[in-house]
């Protein structure tokens, strides 16, 4: 009846039990649970939303403190603007830095251009529709359609100058034709004044 005995561990079985029970411990003592979600980790670091307020004076506060939030976001927002209006670089958009842009604008500013005119004519084409007389509609409309025309081969012809002064200025950055073509017509376009950024340049200047 001995081999129903429980026979002395060995050295052995010593050290993988020894080895286990370190293995288990360094389990427990690890995570041992899922990671949170980020949104979970930032929401209990910022800590529960604040109640609502229970009184009138609480919701005078609480609306005085947002007004002052809205403030300083206008006075933040206009100050983005007249930084952006002023040709700060850092305050334009992407679409208008850099020196390649500024020269385009510098080119157009210094011209007139018919299709300066593009604002007033969509204007103009508008209150056509009102005159109640027919010969005098069909006689606007062939005005406007041949104006339109007119724009539109300027924006070719201008896009075609643009281009090709930009690549001499700057021959070693890429320029392409149709960006470089557009960004030209679409500040010819606009009216001087409505222009952002301001006109560094005056008509007849040297560019």
């Amino acid at each position: 009846m001995r081999f129903l005995r429980r026979q002395p561990a060995t050295s052995d079985d010593a050290g993988a039990d020894s080895q286990s029970g370190a293995a288990e411990v360094g389990h427990a003592s690890g995570k041992g649970r899922p990671t949170p979600k980020r949104r979970d980790a930032e929401g209990r670091r910022r800590g529960p939303a604040p109640p609502p307020p229970r009184t009138q004076r609480e919701s005078i506060k609480l609306a005085k403190q947002n007004r002052g939030n809205r403030d300083e976001r206008r006075k933040a927002a206009a100050e983005r603007r007249s930084k952006m209006v002023a040709g700060d670089e850092k305050s334009l958009p992407a679409r208008d830095r850099g020196p390649v842009k500024a020269y385009i604008r510098d080119l157009i500013d210094s011209r007139r251009h018919l299709i300066g005119l593009f604002m007033p004519l969509a204007g103009f084409v508008f209150l056509s529709l009102l005159v109640p007389f027919p010969r005098a509609q069909s006689m606007l409309s062939l005005f406007s359609m041949s104006m339109m025309l007119a724009m539109a081969l300027e924006g070719v012809l201008l896009g075609r100058q643009v281009t090709k002064k930009v690549r001499e200025r700057f021959p070693d950055k890429p320029v392409k034709g149709f960006p470089t073509g557009w960004y030209a017509f679409t500040r010819a376009s606009q009216l001087r004044r409505l222009r952002v950024p301001k006109p560094r340049v005056t008509y007849g200047d040297t560019v």
